[in-house]
């Protein structure tokens, strides 16, 4: 009987993680079996991400491409730059989750592109302009 409760315990705390980056944003992200509930910070998804859908569906994109997207509970834990990064930073990180979930779900994510990081971020300022690549207004006299 002991057994029965530590094992029925251990099995309700299973979380899988996986990390997400895009722009400046990180997004830590635990999957957890349950009703598909989407936490950001403690607020509820769909306050967070403003409740626009184009956020949401960025999100749960991974989960509906392999069916899953009322088996697991997702807590993200954001930082860093704006809602569009930060949606596109938990993405990457549901992906890798479900990537630990089980192996050969990298077949179907890598062909919808949810495994790559979207590496692009704001250039630097060079010094003599006026912004990466902008250049002061060229006077002839």
């Amino acid at each position: 009987m002991i057994n029965q409760i530590a094992m029925s315990q251990n099995q309700s705390k299973v979380t899988y993680s996986g990390t997400g980056r895009r722009k400046t944003s990180i997004a830590r992200v635990r999957l957890m079996p349950g009703s598909g509930k989407l936490v950001i910070n403690g607020i509820s998804g769909e306050s967070y991400l403003q409740f626009s859908p184009n956020y949401l569906r960025i999100s749960y994109g991974p989960l509906k491409v392999l069916g899953l997207s009322k088996e697991y509970d997702i807590h993200v834990k954001t930082e860093g730059g704006g809602l569009t990064g930060q949606a596109d930073a938990i993405r990457l990180g549901v992906a890798r989750a479900l990537c630990t979930i089980n192996p050969e779900n990298r077949i179907a994510l890598k062909s919808e592109g949810f495994l790559t990081r979207d590496a692009r971020i704001k250039e630097r300022k060079k010094y003599g302009l006026r912004k990466a690549r902008k250049a002061p207004q060229y006077s002839k006299r």
